[in-house]
């Protein structure tokens, strides 16, 4: 695994991924400020289920599987994010384990600064509403 400081480049970078699509020059550059890029090798966990939620993970580039027990196996890749749930319920944990399917670049938030950000920038609550409710969705209705 790899690990960067993602704050040298530009904020256009940020805005090509759905979840801060829709936020300001000013929010952006404070994501930019939050942001550890990371680098993983197809293969690798990136979560364990039961384990507390520490961050959230945006992919960039690449794809993650999703593999909870006795649930079908997902995956998502470029523009997705993972880690959300065990963030926003503070007595949850993570409720499946996340391994990397190709090659992958997220860009990490650690669990207090996305709380700290999504009171600051609302907008990027609503941006993962949409998704987490078809993903909440999904999984009833299988």
């Amino acid at each position: 695994m790899t690990i960067a400081v993602a704050g040298t480049e530009g904020i256009e970078r940020y805005r090509a991924l759905p979840i801060f699509a829709e936020l300001g020059d000013s929010a952006l550059r404070r994501v930019q400020e939050l942001v550890t890029e990371i680098s993983i090798p197809a293969g690798q966990v990136l979560v364990h289920a039961g384990d507390p939620g520490a961050g959230l993970f945006v992919i960039e580039k690449g794809s993650v599987l999703i593999e909870a027990p006795g649930r079908p196996l997902i995956e998502v890749g470029q523009g997705d994010f993972v880690g959300e749930l065990a963030l926003l319920v503070p007595e949850a944990t993570r409720s499946a384990r996340v391994r990397a399917k190709t090659d992958l670049v997220c860009l990490a938030i650690g669990a207090n600064d996305f709380r700290q950000l999504i009171r600051d920038e609302p907008g990027i609550a609503l941006a993962m509403l949409p998704v987490i409710a078809h993903r909440l969705w999904s999984v009833m209705r299988s």
